[in-house]
């Protein structure tokens, strides 16, 4: 019997299920057990309220149950969906997150590497911008979009089929002429492949382009002195637009706008991440949909794999093409 305000026990939970204690274990710690004994134990448990006690689980099992998660900051929607939902599939494995804003910061990657390393957590999952990375060998590392090498597993988007669908979608709606425009880091990168595979599609198309890519950091100011270079009789050398994001999409359709242009009467825009207004409703613009949920599960999964040797190093996921407004059909 509990003492009045005393917290059950694992051996309260046995005795009102009326099982043993290592069927109580198997169930919390998600060990099959028989149907009728799972049920019986999950009922007791919440019958008593019953709690684990986390911090002697991690004790007996020389783990902590956080996953540190780095990303470059919560601002852009894409990133905001990818950390809900690397959370969500940790508390599906019970696990918690600890997570951490980089503002594309090398420096300030590794200080938070170093606090998650001095925390004990049980493996990190990093969008980094930096290429040298340290990380201790006895901590899992899971990268997406940038390859560290054949020992760090790394997720990404099928990126260069993502850039070859878009330039095919804007044909495949009439454009003639297309432009791709970039801004992103100068550094080694999965997202770099957007425009190999644009460029190949439309070579393969015969179709011509021309590009506008911009460093981080240089002003946006550039791509609207590239699109008034190749404004012409009030109209634009080229019909169809590719930005490596919805984010910059959404920027150019602004400017496109300013300068007396339709879309996509005048010009069509294509993006990339598979944005949505308010989360859940129309795209932001037409676009390749990156797989967010499964990238993120994915994520999960290796991170918590105990056959590292198995892993491959890169995992790319399928991409597609979303119909949003933004091309004619």
């Amino acid at each position: 019997m509990n003492k009045p305000n005393s917290a059950p026990t694992m051996k309260d939970v046995a005795r009102e299920a009326g099982v043993a204690l290592g069927t109580v274990s198997k169930v919390i710690n998600g060990i099959p057990v028989g149907e009728s004994y799972r049920l019986k134990v999950e009922e007791a448990i919440k019958k008593l309220n019953y709690r684990v006690n986390s911090y002697a689980k991690g004790l007996k099992s020389n783990r902590t149950f956080t996953i540190a998660v780095m990303v470059p900051n919560l601002i852009s929607p894409f990133f905001s969906k990818l950390v809900n939902c690397i959370n969500k599939s940790l508390a599906q494995r019970g696990y918690r997150m600890l997570l951490c804003a980089t503002d594309y910061d090398p420096e300030q990657e590794q200080s938070y590497v170093i606090m998650a390393e001095q925390q004990k957590v049980d493996g990190i999952i990093c969008l980094s911008y930096n290429p040298n990375l340290q990380v201790s060998e006895d901590v899992p590392l899971i990268s997406i979009d940038r390859y560290f090498g054949a020992h760090i597993p790394c997720v990404a988007s099928d990126n260069y089929g993502g850039g070859a669908l878009a330039a095919q979608a804007l044909v495949r709606n009439g454009c003639k002429s297309l432009a791709f425009l970039r801004v992103g880091s100068k550094l080694t990168n999965e997202p770099n492949k957007r425009r190999d595979g644009f460029i190949n599609a439309c070579e393969n198309m015969a179709v011509p382009y021309m590009m506008k890519i911009l460093d981080d950091g240089q002003p946006y100011s550039a791509f609207e002195e590239f699109l008034q270079a190749h404004m012409q009789d009030g109209k634009l050398d080229f019909d169809g637009i590719f930005c490596v994001t919805d984010l910059l999409a959404h920027q150019i359709m602004g400017s496109l706008r300013q300068m007396g242009l339709r879309i996509p009467e005048d010009v069509q825009v294509v993006g990339y991440d598979g944005i949505r207004h308010f989360g859940d409703l129309d795209y932001t613009c037409s676009t390749i949909v990156q797989p967010v949920e499964e990238m993120a599960e994915t994520c999960v999964d290796l991170v918590l794999e105990k056959n590292e040797g198995k892993t491959p190093s890169l995992i790319c996921l399928p991409v597609r093409y979303a119909y949003g407004g933004t091309t004619r059909s």
